[in-house]
């Protein structure tokens, strides 16, 4: 621990014996008052126990909070939306744990920069002084500049607090992650979002111009990010004093919603998608509405949902509804002709049309256990009174001799077997496809049924 029992923090550029305003004012446990500074600087949390919206990892009893109190800070990954506090507790938890912190960014850092970070954490360790590293982006690394850290990692010449947005499973190699543990923290509640405005309040001494209404409808607007909430109560905050109070209608044309969290390529493209196929499965209309209409006002290719909805309609509904496929196929159809935005009013509708059909995974199961079936029993061929004898060779080897053309016999069914050769008989193998009781399915099992009887009819007369 630093002298004094205070740790030392200082990012890349600066001396430890020349604390940043911040520095000084959180060691003094109050908001920074400086005007000239963005708000969201200003009321930065000065303690861990400021910080709001995180008491599921800070709380004493939380996994954050058992290490700050044991003094003893392991190697952590801190995965979470913007805004929601992932450099603040970094920072206070080196200050608590008596750590230097040292700040780098993936996207501005190479290994160059690393190396110079990491002698420095080793001199500093030979006097005693330990060095919580912190790399926001961390996720922007590529796999050998995140190997980079491991040897320093293992040792202890630093205690690494990564940050990022994505998720570590899929960004961070596997090494890495095996030596950090990965602590989730969550987008601001509206109640941690209110909080923030609140101090915005007292450290200002001005109320928000804001009526009733409005103030939700701001909170609603931040969608959980703290830093995108004070900056948009900033902006409010600089409006001249004795305004009239502002309506929620009209504090759209005063700041901007933030942009919901979305991109394609992340983890959130498919945690909506998953969404919204188990809202169809489910059978709820509404939630799968919304979840289409989140995914559509991300910027999502309308086009990637109608596939994802062609293949529910096979997978999920089946010959439940054969007709779902169709309307999938057409709702695919129809938003190619038309675009955006008439187009999508069609893939709502098949969205609505695959909710409310009913379910059935038969089909998709029977494939599933024919594939098996095919892969354990490898080129058994047809039995022969199946194949066609184009050739006399072909017909003096059976090919065709015996074979009953089904609509020719009186029930309109032979009961032949139609299994390769070598097969286990119809008594003893598996049921591949199993029809549920389920819409338009109910009828395909009673037709099964039904033929199944002609079978053993027909069993029963041959010799």
């Amino acid at each position: 621990m630093a002298p004094g029992g205070k740790a030392r923090a200082h990012r890349s550029g600066t001396t430890d014996d020349a604390p940043s305003l911040f520095e000084a004012a959180a060691g003094e446990g109050r908001a920074v008052a400086d005007p000239t500074r963005p708000l969201a600087d200003r009321l930065r949390p000065a303690t861990l126990e400021d910080v709001v919206g995180q008491d599921h990892l800070l709380a004493p009893d939380a996994p954050l909070g058992r290490m700050v109190a044991a003094g003893r800070l392991g190697s952590v990954i801190l995965w979470g939306p913007p805004g929601c506090g992932k450099t603040t507790i970094a920072r206070l938890l080196a200050e608590r744990t008596g750590l230097t912190f040292e700040q780098v960014s993936a996207t501005f850092s190479g290994v160059a920069d690393l190396r110079k970070v990491f002698a420095t954490a080793a001199r500093r360790r030979e006097t005693g002084q330990g060095t919580l590293l912190f790399v926001d982006e961390i996720h922007r690394f590529n796999r050998a500049q995140q190997d980079s850290f491991l040897p320093y990692v293992e040792d202890g010449t630093v205690v690494l607090v990564g940050a990022t947005t994505e998720n570590p499973s899929f960004e961070l190699n596997g090494a890495l992650l095996s030596r950090c543990q990965v602590m989730v923290l969550r987008r601001l509640d509206e109640a941690a979002l209110g909080e923030l405005l609140e101090r915005a309040e007292r450290l200002t001494g001005r109320r928000l111009p804001l009526e009733g209404s409005a103030r939700s409808a701001l909170l609603a607007m931040a969608d959980g990010d703290g830093r995108y909430l004070l900056g948009m109560a900033e902006q409010l905050l600089a409006l001249p004093d004795g305004d009239a109070p502002i309506d929620a209608e009209a504090l759209s044309a005063v700041v901007a919603s933030r942009a919901p969290l979305y991109d394609k390529t992340s983890e959130e493209h498919y945690n909506l998608i998953s969404a919204l196929h188990k809202s169809m499965r489910g059978s709820d209309p509404d939630a799968a509405l919304y979840w289409l209409a989140r995914m559509l006002g991300g910027g999502e290719d309308p086009l990637y949902v109608a596939r994802r909805l062609v293949r529910f309609a096979s997978e999920d509904v089946g010959l439940a509804d054969p007709a779902a496929l169709q309307v999938t196929l057409s709702a695919w159809d129809a938003y190619e002709r038309l675009g955006s935005p008439e187009g999508e009013l069609a893939i709502a509708q098949a969205v609505v049309y695959l909710a409310t059909a009913p379910k059935s995974v038969a089909v998709y199961r029977a494939l599933s256990r024919a594939q098996t079936a095919a892969r354990r029993t490898g080129s058994l061929m047809p039995p022969a009174h199946i194949l066609n004898a184009p050739t006399r060779l072909m017909k003096e080897l059976g090919y065709g001799q015996g074979y009953q053309y089904d609509p020719d016999t009186a029930e309109g069914f032979s009961g032949a077997d139609y299994m390769p050769e070598g097969y286990p008989p119809r008594q003893e193998r598996e049921r591949f496809y199993e029809p549920t009781d389920h819409g338009h399915e109910r009828r395909v099992r009673e037709r099964l049924a039904y033929w199944e009887g002609l079978r053993e009819q027909i069993r029963s007369r041959q010799p």
